[in-house]
């Protein structure tokens, strides 16, 4: 018999508590139903009552409940063409789910009004899936997955330079002139090309620099090249991993007074501000693109771009507009716009 892929009903869940309570196994179950065993499995998982010793298992009338309540929630955008339109459009603008929501919210907009749970499970069922709506979220994942830690690469770090050194402020966000920084590498075939990426920490304002290969010398020197022109608090640190390509990272301390701190093996969330942002370039920047022949200008412009989406960390203004205002304290000046041509 197939597996079916309708929704569960009332009597099938009657039928499980039944057969769960008779120490039946999910695969019998699933067999009987016509389910996947998978159905069966999250059925369970997700309608699993556990309150206290007294009131712990599967109960068919409750599942149905919950069930029922799942769907009217992803079914709201369903029932809301116009908020549904919104939300379309704003991720085709490259806007994420906590941007979309926060920017509702904040503005009221619309009189809907959908948190971004509510959008990725639109994103996620049958009206996004048949748009492909996947393919314009960040990440363009076709199913919400957990993130895996990336193979070590082996440099050597003086213990001063470790992030367990590194001032608890920076790790609470609490100053602007902290930067994390990456390299985003592409296919071998299109030659040794690659970018390196630049996040400051509080206002995740990011700078873009392409490299001709991975030779640390050149990466450095492109780093200082382009926070020379910030003000000194605003080029504090940058904490970086641990590949080769920042073994040079001395000279950063030499020519700027730079500070350079470094995650531990195997440890990317250490500097998710840029792991994130990393991620979403990849949306516009895929591992098959010929890097080489992109040119500076389009990846100012999409460093511009990204500059100027509202962040929900930022209180939904922009990273452009909060670091230049914050430069312009520090120089006792107007913030102007200009940021993105740094």
């Amino acid at each position: 018999m197939g597996s079916r892929y309708d929704h569960i009903t009332l009597q099938e869940r009657h039928q499980i508590a039944r057969w769960r309570d008779a120490k039946v196994s999910v695969r019998v179950i699933s067999e009987r139903l016509g389910r996947h065993p998978s159905t069966i499995h999250r059925e369970i998982r997700r309608n699993w009552f556990d309150d206290g010793p007294w009131l712990r298992g599967y109960f068919a009338v409750a599942a149905n409940e919950r069930a029922s309540t799942r769907r009217r929630r992803v079914g709201k955008l369903h029932r809301d063409p116009e908020l549904a339109r919104f939300v379309t459009e704003r991720l085709q603008e490259t806007w994420s789910p906590e941007q979309i929501a926060g920017h509702l919210k904040s503005t009221r907009q619309l009189q809907a009004y959908a948190c971004h749970e509510t959008i990725y499970r639109y994103v996620y069922g049958p009206d996004g899936r048949a748009a492909e709506l996947y393919k314009l979220l960040p990440r363009m994942r076709r199913r919400r997955r957990a993130r895996y830690a990336r193979r070590p690469r082996g440099l050597h770090i003086p213990p001063h330079n470790t992030i367990a050194q590194r001032p608890a402020h920076i790790g609470e966000r609490q100053s602007y002139g902290h930067w994390e920084c990456d390299l985003i590498a592409f296919r071998k075939e299109y030659g040794r090309h690659n970018i390196t990426t630049l996040v400051e920490r509080r206002s995740r304002y990011l700078i873009m620099i392409k490299n001709p290969s991975r030779s640390s010398t050149g990466i450095m020197a492109g780093l200082a090249e382009r926070l020379e022109p910030f003000p000194p608090p605003m080029r504090q640190s940058i904490t970086f991993d641990r590949g080769t390509e920042f073994a040079f990272f001395a000279t950063l301390k030499r020519s700027l007074e730079i500070d350079s701190y470094f995650c531990k093996p195997q440890a990317p969330w250490q500097k998710g501000t840029v792991e994130n942002t990393n991620g979403r370039l990849r949306r516009f920047l895929p591992s098959d693109t010929d890097i080489a022949l992109v040119p500076p200008e389009k990846l100012l412009e999409l460093s511009t771009r990204l500059n100027r989406i509202p962040r929900k960390c930022l209180g939904y203004r922009t990273p452009e507009d909060v670091l230049a205002e914050q430069i312009a304290v520090t120089a006792g000046t107007r913030a102007t716009n200009g940021l993105c041509a740094v």
